[in-house]
């Protein structure tokens, strides 16, 4: 057990945002100058279990700099705990979502674990913790956190990013397990409404869904011939391509992608055909083998391209089931009939950069005529909303957070994930009808602009906390 880890965050300006917002940024200038006077001298804290690969890493670097950029002091720190507490914190996470993961136990010894694993990251964060500091811990594995830093004198928020709308015996049962190390928050934050647990004061519970930067290098403009040269350069398409892989780095210089993902492929991604995208981690709940089955089941052999892409599972710490479910993808892959097998495309993506990693998602998602998520299980699912920042017609799982951004068959389209014709019927419907999916990629936009940009929530963060603190224990 190590100390945990602090994470250089950049500054960017929010004036980035006022091109996209209109008039609605005189809301978030005004949240910016109240939060330099009120947070003068205090620090907001942030504590994650990893820095990349998660929708929980991507939102905090996405959002984080522009906190800076507003002149508060913001910081981040990783916690760096043994892989059995990990195995443990993503059981944890499992059966948050209502599934049972690796089917073991959240009992005494669990608990033992979880707490001698958490003692010396919250002795070793809370000395670094000034009275009047805020704190935002972030899922489960940071829960064990809150008491240290309540005693410190912080102001304690949780932020829990998974749930499920109808919780089981075994989302109880994680829930019951969490809950005595939550008595000190001061505040809790949940994606849905839904996700609110029992026993908790909800007066001090928020609802925050969260929120896509759309100057990220993930989420940027990229041209057609970009595009077509970062595929070529990770393996996925030419190699030779006209253009440089080329885009802008978060700080603002340029940057290429060099480096080459994990391709598993029968053949390059020809250029003109139409491809079905999934980008999302190596997780059972993502349900990649259900994907592989529609393939195979329902669209023939004339039908579009399949890609699944996700990042490598190498990289991410707080996640010791994404090598099994990566493996166990690749065997899926290999034991698809010939036909099907060299219309399936799968990447794993290197994390060696982050921004190089995000301008290969924005690459892969750009080149998708369909984004499809089918997830079994979704806290929210951010790969949904950057997918309709650039514009694409996006099917989605009627689980969790999806529902809550695609209006079904306004900006998108919901799906039973479990049912596989259904899916199937979907992507050839918007295949079939390329003016339908242009139409649902312009709503899809629109919806994202208005509601799931991170300068938007920022302003709705500053509130909440101002009322926080006015009403604080």
């Amino acid at each position: 057990m190590a100390r945990p880890k602090f994470v250089q965050i950049p500054s960017h300006s929010l004036e980035r945002f006022e091109p996209l917002l209109g008039k609605d940024f005189s809301a978030v200038q005004k949240a910016a100058k109240k939060s330099r006077r009120r947070y003068d001298g205090r620090a907001i804290w942030h504590v994650s279990s990893t820095l990349r690969g998660g929708g929980v890493a991507e939102m905090l670097r996405s959002l984080l700099p522009y906190v800076r950029g507003a002149g508060v002091d913001t910081r981040w720190v990783v916690l760096r705990e043994r892989a059995e507490f990990f195995a443990l914190t993503k059981r944890i996470h499992n059966n948050l979502h209502g599934d049972p993961g690796d089917g073991g136990e959240l009992g005494p010894a669990e608990r033992q674990i979880y707490e001698h694993s958490l003692a010396t990251s919250a002795r070793h964060f809370s000395s670094l913790l000034q009275p009047r500091d805020v704190v935002f811990l972030h899922d489960p594995q940071t829960a064990g956190l809150a008491a240290q830093a309540k005693a410190a004198g912080a102001t304690v928020v949780w932020r829990c990013h998974i749930g499920t709308d109808q919780p089981n015996e075994v989302a109880l049962s994680a829930q019951d397990f969490l809950r005595p190390y939550l008595r000190d928050a001061d505040a809790f934050v949940f994606s849905r409404r839904q996700y609110l647990w029992q026993g908790i004061d909800h007066g001090r519970a928020w609802t925050m869904t969260p929120s896509i930067d759309p100057f990220s290098p993930k989420n940027q403009e990229l041209e057609a011939g970009a595009v077509e040269a970062i595929l070529g350069a990770i393996g996925l398409g030419a190699r030779s391509p006209v253009a440089a892989p080329a885009f802008t780095r978060a700080d603002g210089t340029p940057g290429r992608v060099e480096r080459s993902a994990e391709v598993i492929q029968e053949e390059p991604l020809p250029p003109d055909v139409p491809v079905v995208v999934q980008v999302s981690r190596w997780d059972r709940l993502k349900d990649h083998r259900g994907l592989l089955t529609c393939f195979e089941r329902h669209l023939g052999d004339q039908g579009p391209r399949l890609l699944l892409a996700g990042p490598s599972t190498t990289a991410i710490a707080d996640d010791p089931e994404g090598s099994a479910v990566w493996a166990d993808v690749r065997s899926a892959w290999r034991k698809l009939p010939d036909r099907i097998r060299r219309r399936v495309h799968l990447a794993s993506l290197p994390m060696d950069d982050l921004d190089e990693n995000g301008a290969m998602v924005n690459a892969i998602q750009r080149r998708a005529n369909i984004v499809v998520q089918k997830s079994i299980a979704e806290g929210f699912g951010l790969t949904v909303a950057e997918a309709m920042w650039k514009g694409k017609p996006v099917i989605g799982g009627r689980v969790g957070g999806i529902q809550d951004q695609i209006i079904d068959g306004v900006s998108g389209v919901l799906v039973d994930p479990a049912d596989l014709e259904a899916v199937a019927a979907a992507i050839i419907a918007i295949g079939a009808d390329p003016a339908g999916a242009g139409a649902l990629g312009e709503r899809a936009r629109e919806r994202v602009s208005g509601r799931f940009l991170g300068a938007i929530r920022l302003a709705e963060y500053a509130e909440k906390l101002t009322e926080l603190e006015g009403t604080a224990r």
